[in-house]
């Protein structure tokens, strides 16, 4: 077994654990009902709690169950917020497969940095397509987003007559191909001529403000 695929099994059960965090935050959750929620053996939910109180992220005392420790809690509710982060994504895609399913691989493939660029291109969405809350960012990923986002603005913005590059839509399937079809993607130059009134080369097309609200410069 790769120490990739080991990494990725600490984070699931440290993500599972998180979940079980955001319904009880003070409880232990028994080892029998951890494993039946990741689909696993108790004894290999023994073993890896084992591991993952001796790397300092579990409290761990047998016959009484386990809780995450600070530590824990930051990194298993970071793994949470990238798997909701990834559902939201799949959603924004014209994407027909198991949305859940791909999430939960595309979740070990976020690092910091794509974890940043998603929450801008997404509009640090608050819940995930089922409805259910995104953890808040880091400290340190907020941070970043701050920074990163700080020289973006949507072209309401924009003053009568300026004209400026689109840097990012940030807009599901069906409105990104009706803005395509207007000309209107990253690296466009639109021009205020109004309220709701822009030109895009030698066309004028009028956007409402919720979509233009999507596109940033």
């Amino acid at each position: 077994m790769s120490a990739g695929h080991f990494q990725e099994f600490e984070d699931e059960y440290l993500e599972m654990m998180y979940q079980f965090y955001e319904k009880d935050p003070v409880g232990r959750v028994r080892t029998g009902d951890l494993a039946q929620a990741l689909r696993v053996t108790p004894a290999s939910t023994t073993e890896m709690l084992q591991r993952l109180a001796g790397k300092g992220y579990i409290d761990y005392v047998p016959y009484k169950g386990s809780v995450l420790t600070e530590q824990g809690l930051v990194y298993g509710k970071k793994m949470k917020r990238r798997h909701r982060l990834a559902e939201v994504l799949l959603n924004h895609l014209p994407f027909s497969g198991n949305q859940h399913a791909t999430a939960c691989r595309l979740e070990h493939a976020i690092d910091d940095d794509l974890e940043v660029a998603l929450t801008i291109y997404l509009n640090d969405p608050k819940i995930d397509p089922s409805g259910t809350p995104i953890p808040t960012m880091s400290e340190d990923i907020e941070l970043r987003v701050n920074s990163a986002a700080k020289g973006m603005r949507d072209i309401i913005q924009l003053a009568n007559g300026e004209s400026a590059e689109i840097k990012m839509i940030v807009a599901g399937p069906n409105d990104m191909s009706q803005l395509n079809d207007m000309g209107l993607c990253v690296g466009t130059k639109i021009k205020s001529l109004g309220p709701q009134t822009y030109q895009v080369g030698d066309v004028l097309i009028q956007l409402d403000e919720d979509i233009a609200k999507r596109i940033l410069t």
